[in-house]
């Protein structure tokens, strides 16, 4: 069994890798935003992973547990500042007010 958990880690870590070349080509800055979010999550899921190997879930759950809530706040620290200095925000707001109308 923990051979299992062995060569789920490894792949976690290794589909890690496409995350990365979108944090770095990423088109837009929401793309990068979200990859970041994504390889929070698959650390998260690699922490409970160690936690198995080693037989201290409780322990690794408690680390994987605040990690995540580190990350979803930094993402949303990020994305409010992205909403603030967007200079598109306006634009946006009034290309939807005519598409009302």
């Amino acid at each position: 069994m923990e051979k299992f958990f062995i060569f789920t880690g490894i792949a976690i870590f290794a589909l890690m890798f496409p995350i990365v070349w979108r944090i770095i080509v990423g088109p837009t800055a929401i793309d990068r935003i979200v990859a970041v979010n994504v390889i929070g999550t698959k650390t998260t899921v690699l922490l409970v992973l160690i936690g198995m190997i080693y037989g201290r879930v409780e322990m690794f759950v408690d680390f994987a547990l605040t990690y995540a809530l580190l990350n979803f706040i930094g993402s949303l620290a990020v994305a409010r500042y992205f909403d603030r200095v967007n200079p598109n925000k306006n634009f946006a707001n009034s290309e939807a007010k005519e598409q009302e109308s």
